[in-house]
């Protein structure tokens, strides 16, 4: 079950406390397990997330890493928007170009949310597991993929 985001907004809490006070990035370790339910092929992905204070008052989110497949294994990075919304315990989640992606929060009742992408659904679902762990996880369904991503954070301290 979901609890409560421990600090007063997601924002702070994904900056962590010393980075909030001067400005800097909040740092998190990422294992992410990839599954192909269509075909049983499984991957992993192992990596760092950066959460970037924005000037409006949102965070900038780059994540580089390594992600091993069956047919590939190299780097892989992407990057992500987060912008305050109506509650300090939810994210608007975009894309780079400004389209809307999801809501990211870990309260029961907003911790759900999904995004459509023509033909298939993605489905995500965000865990608070502490101060400094969190996880999330797309299930994603559709006549193009069938697919489970479950990724899993842990501050790093500093």
């Amino acid at each position: 079950m979901n609890s409560p985001s421990p600090e007063p907004s997601l924002r702070a809490y994904l900056l962590g406390s010393q980075q909030t006070q001067y400005g800097q990035p909040g740092r998190w370790q990422v294992e992410r397990d990839l599954l192909d339910r269509s075909d049983g092929t499984r991957g992993t992905f192992s990596g760092v997330v950066l959460f970037t204070p924005t000037d409006d008052g949102g965070l900038h989110l780059h994540e580089e890493g390594t992600m091993r497949w069956p047919a590939f294994t190299g780097p892989a990075s992407r990057e992500y928007v987060l912008r305050p919304g109506a509650r300090a315990d939810a994210l608007d989640v975009f894309f780079p170009d400004g389209r809307p992606f999801h809501r990211m929060s870990f309260t029961p009742d907003a911790s759900l949310d999904s995004h459509w992408c023509d033909p298939d659904t993605y489905r995500v679902t965000y865990t608070c597991q502490g101060p400094d762990a969190f996880s999330y996880s797309w299930d994603v369904t559709g006549p193009r993929k069938d697919l489970l991503l479950v990724s899993r954070l842990e501050r790093i301290p500093g």
